[in-house]
């Protein structure tokens, strides 16, 4: 379960499986280290939820935290686990989809491969926040433009609602824990190509949005200087 700091991801996990993963409830996010829940039974299959740090992590840097992420899927990967699929959280209670969200969304994508996209469930969540119209109309947007989520919808992903209840948990996972198992292209690159993580493409676009993040502070600052 993967998504921005604060998107309900440690939330989902224990209403889904009755764990008690920390939940953090101030500006601080809880989670800053992968942890999987205790594994529970759904039609017969039993099922674990791995909970993962987001890339706006505000104890740790967007590179410590795709390193962890990174090390987590290799060594499952390397003993023979493999995921029947991966969810990603968005609040639609946020205003607009930023420059943060879009970015972190990008490594999402990067790390996941296309390959592996049908594998994929974006959860819309916080519904209970907003107005049914406005949500729905936000959740339309997402899902019909390019700059949002249309290209991995296009590509067998799916955009699925989340309502805070144990059986909306079970009917989201019900779309995965049938799926034929996905190896995801850092998996891929890690371990079967050997790849150092800056080579892998969720690595390229972390670094690239850093040097675009880096180079507009200084654009900032020269602005800043010649005004003053």
């Amino acid at each position: 379960v993967m998504g921005a700091t604060g998107s309900g991801k440690t939330t989902f996990i224990n209403i889904a499986t009755g764990s008690k993963l920390r939940v953090g409830m101030g500006l601080e996010s809880c989670t800053n280290e992968v942890q999987t829940s205790q594994s529970f039974m759904l039609d017969g299959k039993r099922v674990v939820l791995v909970d993962t740090p987001g890339f706006d992590d505000t104890t740790k840097s967007d590179t410590d935290v795709l390193k962890m992420i990174a090390a987590y899927l290799q060594t499952i990967y390397e003993h023979g686990a493999r995921l029947a699929g991966v969810i990603y959280m968005h609040r639609i209670s946020d205003f607009r989809m930023g420059g943060t969200s879009k970015r972190n969304f990008k490594i999402f994508r990067e790390l996941c491969g296309e390959s592996s996209l049908k594998n994929v469930i974006i959860v819309t969540n916080m519904w209970s926040e907003v107005k049914r119209e406005i949500g729905e109309a936000r959740e339309a947007e997402l899902a019909s433009k390019d700059k949002f989520f249309k290209p991995v919808l296009e590509k067998g992903a799916r955009m699925l609602r989340h309502d805070g209840t144990l059986e909306s948990t079970h009917t989201i996972l019900r779309y995965l824990i049938n799926n034929q198992a996905a190896t995801l292209r850092i998996q891929q690159e890690i371990v079967n190509e050997h790849k150092p993580i800056e080579k892998t493409a969720a690595g390229a676009e972390l670094r690239r949005a850093l040097d675009e993040q880096a180079d507009n502070h200084r654009e900032e600052i020269r602005k800043i200087r010649e005004e003053m």
